[in-house]
């Protein structure tokens, strides 16, 4: 039985995709042995990441000026490694705070006694919009946004204009690759893959040649982006299997119309959730309208035994992980890029019953 899985992460797979590697996951294209047995240097494995890394870039419309690597500890792993590795003690590390997130990557400067500069926050709403304005520090090092808020519900829209010689980084883990971006606009980007790009146990870091001659130097090995740069993410054992599914699900999406398809398609399933809860005064909406995100729709209903009730109901239906974060509480939706646009509908339909049951 195939439920609706609205988890935040780890997320929902592409059904072709989970298809593909159960044919071949004991018996990897008549190779004889699974990739979860294969070395990571033989050549059928290096075919594998080798193919993952120049498909994620011509996805992203990149050229030779960047490079991707595949990496291990999660986004959570790079909040500490970019200051270690672009923040000297003359600079100033600058992020905008728009949630949890951003705020966790912000407490790892500080723990490295790193100066740092909050260019914007939105926690006087309880991040629950995008600022709009921001003022960077003197001697930037970098400023650093989270372009989507997973457990808030709020996502950029647009790409921040930053002073030539500023980078900007982003931690894109829960929209990276759900429309198109001028990517190049990007000195860094980073995420995990659980989310929208594969399954979890590999992080994502795509940077621009040009920042790896940036960095400090006198870091611990496995600390340095260059470390890893220089040997394809081949320093240590990468996270192989992870990789592969990633490079399954880049296929995927260069098979389902590319960004553009898929922001034409992730648009239409958040709208049927969206549109029931503008049209209603049951549920309520937690974020600012504009800055809504596409791939997490938090909402409340008019009471905590309700939002239970709710839940319980919708896991009776086969509707899975609706349960808001632990921190928020409420109800939350992910509509990541493989979510079916059936499951869209299957929640939207259940809210209108639901709140007609219960109004």
């Amino acid at each position: 039985m195939k439920v609706h899985n609205f988890s935040a992460g780890p997320a929902v797979l592409p059904q072709e995709v989970l298809r593909e590697i159960q044919e071949n996951l004991v018996n990897y294209k008549g190779k004889g042995l699974s990739v979860l047995e294969m070395s990571h240097r033989s050549p059928d494995y290096m075919a594998i990441i080798e193919g993952a890394r120049a498909r994620l870039l011509k996805i992203m419309g990149l050229g030779d000026d960047y490079t991707a690597m595949f990496l291990q500890g999660g986004a959570s792993t790079q909040f500490l490694t970019i200051p270690l590795n672009f923040c000297d003690d003359k600079k100033v590390a600058n992020y905008i705070d728009t949630g949890v997130w951003s705020s966790k990557a912000i407490k790892e400067v500080k723990i490295l006694n790193k100066k740092v500069h909050i260019a914007a926050t939105s926690a006087d709403k309880d991040f629950t919009y995008i600022p709009k304005e921001w003022k960077l520090s003197e001697n930037p090092a970098y400023l650093h946004i989270t372009t989507n808020n997973t457990i808030r519900g709020t996502e950029w829209k647009i790409d921040p204009d930053v002073p030539a010689g500023v980078p900007l980084i982003a931690d894109m883990s829960s929209n990276f690759l759900s429309r198109p971006l001028d990517f190049s606009k990007y000195d860094m980007i980073y995420g995990g893959a659980q989310k929208n790009i594969g399954s979890a146990g590999a992080t994502f870091v795509v940077i621009k040649k040009s920042m790896l001659e940036k960095c400090n130097k006198g870091l611990s090995t496995m600390m340095d982006y260059n470390t890893h740069a220089s040997k394809d993410s081949m320093f240590n054992t990468p996270p192989t299997f992870a990789i592969y599914v990633i490079g399954e699900v880049l296929k995927w999406i260069e098979n389902n119309g590319g960004l553009e398809g898929l922001q034409k398609i992730n648009e239409e399933k958040a709208a049927y959730i969206y549109d029931v809860i503008d049209s209603s005064d049951f549920y309520h909406g937690t974020v600012v309208q504009e800055d809504r995100s596409f791939m997490n729709i938090p909402f409340r209903l008019p009471s905590e035994e309700l939002e239970k009730k709710f839940i319980e109901e919708a896991k009776a239906k086969n509707m899975l992980n609706l349960k808001g974060h632990r921190s928020v509480g409420g109800c939350r939706a992910s509509t990541y890029n493989s979510l079916p646009m059936e499951s869209a509908k299957a929640l939207a339909e259940f809210m209108k019953e639901f709140e007609k049951n219960n109004s």
